[in-house]
């Protein structure tokens, strides 16, 4: 019998699934019990898909404290698709769509919504290298939005907000998608919510879209079927064949997540993993975050080392050393560990363990 050996996974995004989850799917991966078939393999028009899908969004209106006022849908493109959806359905002629710059991916969602409308940026972070998050005082609104964007967690530059900008009675739009339910959130502060599932959800080519439902009055009805979130609504996410493995993972995942104790707890254990990461890296100056201290990401921890070859050096050995993944974004270098919810705690002290032993061999 082979033995397989995990390591300890850092990676953005594909990133780590739960362990049970992964063993879960295993076991009944060529035939769902009761089925004779694999999940990959069943009609999504059937009852038994349909169970998955409900039970699924159940899952996630539960965890998230979703309101009832709110559509779940599950939806492919990933978060860059929602790039374009939420501008083409939101930003109605003659308004304007506030943005907040905090980072690359909010760049790439106010590309897209340029191509739509009017936009607004505001707060933007980029003379300061994203290495924060805009305070309150550095937000200015336009009167009357359509709505206001903002990217909660920045994956490459390691910044996250603590707390969500008061953009009173105008909508608030968010792309969450590398720190959904990584703790609790409140959803009734929103108009929509998006994220793509490949970091904390499940595995890529699904994309979580929680949306008010008063704001599906906006569509128009020039927009392209699939493109209009009325669409999706009115289908049940099933206008046309979804992901369904994917939907399936992800409802396995919010299993689990119920499983740890909910958000809350998954927000206190989250905390403790960041804690020790980032104690390792101020511990004696070798290594350096890259995000101030008040905006730093608890999914994504990035920090540089003296040199960009002893980064290099650091890469390969801890690839070597079962610590896979560690590599900075391309456009920001340095290092980063991803430590989404699933990644396991353990993983936080081999990683630190790895960092005293090079400090002390390299520095």
């Amino acid at each position: 019998m082979t033995t397989i050996t995990r390591i300890h996974n850092f990676a953005a995004g594909p990133s780590i699934l739960p362990l049970h989850v992964l063993e879960e799917a295993q076991r009944d991966l060529v035939s769902l019990p009761g089925v004779g078939m694999s999940v990959m393999e069943i009609s999504h028009r059937s009852s038994t898909f349909e169970n998955i899908l409900h039970n699924a969004e159940s899952d996630v209106r539960e965890l998230g404290g979703v309101p009832a006022n709110y559509k779940i849908l599950f939806l492919q493109g990933g978060a860059s698709l929602q790039f374009s959806m939420v501008p083409m359905n939101l930003l109605t002629p003659g308004s304007t769509a506030d943005y907040i710059d905090t980072g690359s991916w909010a760049e790439k969602a106010i590309k897209e919504a340029k191509r739509v409308g009017t936009v607004h940026v505001t707060g933007s972070m980029k003379e300061d290298r994203y290495s924060r998050i805009p305070s309150p005082g550095e937000l200015k609104f336009t009167p009357d939005a359509a709505y206001v964007h903002m990217t909660s967690n920045n994956t490459i530059e390691g910044t996250e907000w603590k707390l969500l900008p008061d953009t009173k009675n105008v909508p608030l739009v968010c792309d969450a998608s590398s720190d959904i339910f990584s703790r609790p959130l409140d959803i009734s502060r929103h108009g929509l919510i998006y994220a793509g599932a490949q970091k904390n959800l499940g595995p890529a080519g699904v994309t979580l879209v929680m949306i008010r439902e008063d704001l599906l009055g906006r569509s128009s009805d020039a927009l392209h079927t699939m493109l209009d979130y009325r669409t999706h609504v009115k289908n049940d996410s099933l206008y046309n064949t979804p992901n369904t493995f994917g939907i399936y993972i992800l409802g396995l995942t919010m299993k689990w997540l119920r499983s740890q104790g909910g958000l809350a707890a998954v927000q206190a254990t989250n905390e403790r993993k960041a804690a020790k990461l980032y104690a390792e890296i101020e511990r004696t100056g070798f290594y350096r975050g890259t995000a101030q201290k008040e905006s730093r990401s608890l999914m994504n921890v990035t920090f540089r080392l003296p040199t960009e070859e002893l980064e290099k050096v650091f890469e390969k050995e801890a690839t070597s050393a079962g610590l896979d993944g560690l590599k900075g974004h391309r456009l920001v270098g340095g290092m980063r560990a991803s430590i989404y919810n699933a990644f396991p705690e353990v993983g936080i002290d081999v990683l630190v363990a790895f960092m005293r032993d090079f400090e002390t061999r390299r520095g």
